[in-house]
């Protein structure tokens, strides 16, 4: 694109962008460098799966107001084609603390409204999982999530959900991304704030959210524990407690610098319970008052942390429990506690197998989908004679209920602390819960290796091994290789398929310039495991 061409649509942006910060930058942008402008307007932020993902900034490739208005237009148009009754049923807006998530979400409404669809506001920052499960109690015809979920404080982004409370997938991704492209971001109409179409939704939102979640408990008549609690500067907090004091647990003690909602996440580097160091605070609170366990939501409260004391030194030394960790746990108490043969239990490709194993232990029916929730959503919806008892992915995102179809780290936080207080009630700890969960089915040793580089080069290594599969690996056999096309993931067993062989997995990242590899073996030494990993690795 040449500098004219970028300044000539710069200045169209100049002159409809609503927010001054936005206005000083595009200027900057316009008085700088040819390379920097060209870069800024060479394209469009793309409508994916996610939605919308990115740095808050000026021009179409950050997240901006009339990027929303946009991608809200072609939001609402594709519903009006293809949703019957879609403008009387309205599209329901939540937002997180996040720099703009509220001026974002008031546009979604606006954009809406100006279309002759209904838009329904939630009152205040909120959790994911309360858009979501609000969605079917609704029986709006879509949702909106404005966040960025753990990304980096500088990040906003915009997740969509149709009227079954699941994230979109393929072909609507496509299909909404089309109808976003037909409209100018500039000449978006708007309706008035207080247009009667736009309604702001009182607290019952959130009242029968939470009046719902003691459905989710098990087992009943437990010992009180001790919970160290963080949101991690999200929005889950107040929720968070709300739900403990519902379902009949103590309250937890929280970690007060990061209670209050802020978007600027002072106090961590990285707002994701799996980084490391992102649970340092509630770990040292965990330790401090003498928790049975310590708990951390990600910033929208969609995903759960969790960590636990060590056997060597209870009162001081902590572990957090990995992704599949948790999930075993979880899975295990769940099927241990509920019955009937219309069960269904759902995780991901690159999550550990052994939560299949737990399924046909109990009789119980089992699917494995491609990575993200959205395809874990999808699964339960082609298996309309199951009944969805629990689902997850190694990424921290569970599901403990049949709704919403989404990831809920609220619910699964309340699932997590009734694992602990039943432990407690048997003599036993949690570290003895996984000990058990070991003995049944074999010690699964997990790992993960990411290697950096761009997502055509990534292509290229899947499609050299998916065309000329190694016939060892680190001086083991290769026992079979399956292939899954539609993720761009090749399984490669060695030893044996399936069993107590050793899985091997590559795929390129679908968000990050990296190749990301996942491991698993049973009894196995995870640093052999490793070294396995490395000898796959391009």
């Amino acid at each position: 694109m040449s500098r004219d061409s970028s300044r000539d649509i710069a200045e169209k942006w100049l002159l409809a962008e609503p927010d001054e910060d936005m206005r000083q930058e595009l200027q900057a942008l316009i008085d700088g460098s040819t390379e920097e402008l060209d870069q800024r307007f060479a394209d469009r932020l793309m409508f994916g799966t996610a939605g919308l993902r990115a740095e808050v900034g000026a021009g179409p490739l950050r997240m901006n107001r009339l990027v929303v208005r946009q991608a809200a237009a072609g939001l609402v148009d594709y519903l009006l084609r293809s949703v019957e009754g879609s403008a009387d049923a309205g599209i329901l807006i939540g937002f997180d603390a996040r720099r703009k998530s509220d001026v974002f979400a008031l546009d979604t409404a606006r954009v809406a409204a100006a279309r002759g669809m209904k838009a329904m506001l939630l009152p205040n920052v909120l959790p994911t999982p309360v858009l979501a499960w609000n969605i079917t109690r609704l029986g709006v015809a879509a949702g909106v999530m404005v966040t960025a979920s753990h990304n980096p404080p500088q990040d906003n982004g915009y997740k969509v959900y149709l009227g079954s409370g699941a994230q979109i997938v393929p072909p609507h991704d496509t299909l909404i991304s089309d109808a976003i492209e037909s409209f100018d971001p500039t000449l978006i109409e708007l309706a008035p704030e207080d247009s009667p179409l736009i309604q702001v939704l009182g607290v019952e939102c959130v009242e029968d959210y939470v009046n719902w979640l003691p459905s989710v408990r098990l087992c009943r008549d437990l010992p009180s524990v001790k919970v160290a609690y963080t949101a991690l500067h999200g929005v889950g907090g107040e929720t968070a407690l709300k739900a403990f004091s519902a379902v009949g647990f103590d309250v937890p003690t929280v970690v007060e610098a990061q209670q209050i909602p802020d978007g600027s996440f002072p106090t961590v580097a990285f707002p994701n319970p799996e980084e490391p160091g992102a649970m340092d605070l509630v770990i040292e609170l965990a330790q401090k008052i003498g928790a049975d366990i310590a708990l951390a939501n990600d910033p929208d409260a969609d995903r759960l942390g969790v960590a636990i004391p060590t056997r060597e030194d209870p009162t001081r030394k902590w572990r957090l429990l990995r992704g599949d960790e948790i999930g075993w746990l979880l899975g295990d108490h769940v099927l241990r506690h509920t019955n009937g043969d219309d069960r269904l239990v759902v995780t991901t490709l690159v999550s550990s197998s052994l939560l299949g194993k737990m399924a046909r232990q109990h009789g119980v029916a089992f699917a494995e989908t491609f990575t993200g929730f959205k395809w874990i959503a999808d699964a339960v919806v082609r298996h309309p004679n199951k009944r969805l008892v629990f689902a997850y992915e190694q990424a921290l995102g569970y599901l403990v209920a049949d709704r919403p179809l989404d990831k809920d780290g609220i619910s699964a936080a309340l699932v997590m602390t009734e694992i602990v207080a039943l432990a407690k009630r048997d003599g036993v700890t949690v570290q003895d819960r996984l000990d058990q969960i070991a003995s049944e089915y074999g010690q699964h040793v997990t790992s993960e290796l990411s290697i950096k580089m761009s997502p055509s080069e990534g292509a290229a290594v899947v499609e050299q091994l998916r065309a000329h599969p190694p016939e060892m690996i680190g001086g083991r056999r290769v026992a079979g290789v399956e292939d899954f096309p539609e993720a761009n993931l090749l399984r490669v067993w060695l030893d044996e398929v399936g069993g107590r062989g050793v899985r091997l997995q590559i795929r390129p990242s679908g968000t990050e310039p990296k190749v990301k590899l996942y491991g698993e073996a049973v009894d196995m030494p995870e640093s052999e495991l490793r070294q396995l990993l490395a000898a796959l690795a391009p």
